[in-house]
C-alpha cells in the first residue's frame, strides 16, 4: 500500500517561505511513470492544484503559483518538498500530497491525509 505523509510547520508568518516535506513509502518516488503533486485546499474552497515533480525529475506548476513555487525531490530520502515564497494569510489551508499515475490529466490515486498551515503574524 502506497503512503504519503505531508510533514511541515503549521503555522507562517507572512512573507516567509512556506515549506512542506512529502516522505513516501512503499513505492519508489522514480518509479516509471509517476509524478508527485502538491494539492492545497484553502477554508470554504476547492482543491487547487499547486505543481508535482515526476519520476524524472521534470517539475510542473500551477501557472497562478508558478512564480512562488519550486517544487524538488530528495530521491535517497524518498521524499518531496514544496516551497511557497511570500506567503500571505490566502495562503492559508490544508495541503496535500499526493501521486499521480500515468493517465491523461492530473488524476490523483493515492493521497496524504494533508497538514493544515495558517499563514498569521
Amino acid at each position: 500500500q502506497v503512503q504519503l505523509q505531508e510533514s511541515g510547520p503549521g503555522l507562517v508568518k507572512p512573507s516567509q517561505t512556506l515549506s512542506l516535506t512529502c516522505t513516501v513509502s512503499s513505492t519508489s518516488i522514480t518509479a516509471k511513470y509517476f509524478c508527485w503533486s502538491w494539492i492545497r485546499q484553502p477554508p470554504g474552497k476547492g482543491l487547487e492544484w499547486m505543481g508535482a515533480i515526476c519520476y524524472n525529475g521534470n517539475a510542473y506548476y500551477s501557472p497562478s503559483l508558478k512564480s512562488r513555487t519550486s517544487i524538488s525531490s530528495d530521491t535517497s530520502k524518498n521524499q518531496f518538498t514544496l516551497q511557497l515564497s511570500s506567503v500571505t494569510p490566502e495562503d492559508t489551508a490544508v495541503y496535500y500530497c499526493a501521486r499521480n499515475p500515468p493517465t491523461t490529466g492530473w488524476s490523483y490515486d493515492y493521497w496524504g491525509r494533508g497538514t493544515q498551515v495558517s499563514v498569521s503574524s
